[in-house]
């Protein structure tokens, strides 16, 4: 009989044990899943911000079509040639292409940066008569962000 009890015992402690493990085990994925969206939204955010803070001089800056796709256009000259870095999204991924400025590039050609499903570039009035540029991305997950700065330079020469 005492042995009995003692392995009834020790079923109901591993019992309690796995519960307790089952419980904190869904708690983590669900606290890491939810951490992973957060760090990603952040992330795409803090990107396109400190893409345009990069390229925030005299015609740096341009908003243009990329054959279909809204893109943030930078401009930068290096060693006497044109060089421009567009951002943009194209087939499920927010996406970075640099080239000279002649070359003849698609959308499919850019690297992925980031999942997303559109992107959306557009130069505000503010109402200091500054000129904001607004970007709004909406994620993989379908959540939007809004990214809304004041461009020093102001708007580019191609916008």
């Amino acid at each position: 009989m005492g042995g009995l009890l003692a392995l009834l015992l020790l079923l109901v402690f591993a019992v309690c044990v796995l519960s307790v493990l089952l419980t904190g085990g869904d708690t983590y994925q669900t606290l890491t899943r939810r951490d992973q969206d957060s760090y990603d939204r952040r992330t795409a955010a803090q990107y396109l911000a400190t893409r345009v803070r990069q390229a925030d001089r005299a015609d740096g800056v341009a908003v243009a079509d990329f054959r279909g796709c809204d893109a943030l256009e930078l401009t930068e000259t290096i060693d006497g040639t044109p060089y421009i870095t567009r951002v943009y999204c194209y087939d499920g991924y927010l996406r970075e292409l640099f080239s000279a400025a002649e070359a003849q590039m698609t959308p499919a050609d850019g690297e992925k940066v980031l999942e997303a499903q559109a992107l959306t570039v557009e130069w505000l009035d503010g109402d200091g008569g500054e000129q904001l540029l607004e970007m709004e991305l909406i994620n993989a997950d379908g959540t939007t962000q809004r990214v809304v700065l004041s461009v020093r330079s102001g708007k580019g020469a191609s916008s």
